[in-house]
């Protein structure tokens, strides 16, 4: 009987935090750090980088992986991986060790075009296993927005 009124009770807490969706807000991106070379390639280089962005929720999540594909100007731009357990504390930025896969065909085909924008079109598509109350749940991971590629050329000349 324990056992259904703790199955209940944490039904009920999990329905209720996912149905007050509305006053959760994304993750405000910041900037890229610590870009640096993992293994350069002829088809593939793969390169570290520190994603920082600031959690504007008043509640801590514990992310756990994630994983994705990222889109500039609609072309494959390469796949990025994070395999490390991130502590994500309310109201405060934090940092994301991120290796990225860069596909450097389509980025030779598409750097002359970057060269010329000041900038482009990001989308990134992924997934991201996060935890919160011992519970872990997968949410996709949709973003698109204009973003500067200043620091996309960083990566590109290395």
């Amino acid at each position: 009987m324990k056992a259904i009124i703790f199955t209940l009770v944490t039904g009920m807490v999990f329905f209720s935090a996912c149905s007050s969706n509305k006053s959760i807000q994304q993750p405000e991106y910041r900037e890229i750090q610590n870009v640096h070379l993992i293994k350069p390639g002829v088809l593939q280089t793969t390169t570290g980088v520190n994603l920082v962005y600031y959690n504007p929720n008043s509640f801590s999540i514990q992310l756990k992986n994630a994983r994705g594909d990222v889109y500039i100007d609609n072309a494959y731009f390469g796949h990025f991986e994070m395999d490390e357990t991130v502590q994500v504390t309310k109201r405060s930025e934090f940092n994301l060790p991120v290796v990225f896969k860069l596909d450097n065909i389509g980025a030779l085909k598409n750097q002359r075009d970057l060269y010329k924008k000041k900038e482009a079109m990001v989308r990134i598509e992924g997934t991201a296993n996060v935890k919160k109350a011992g519970i872990t749940q997968q949410v996709p991971i949709n973003y698109e927005k204009m973003q500067s590629i200043d620091q996309l050329r960083a990566i590109l000349s290395r």
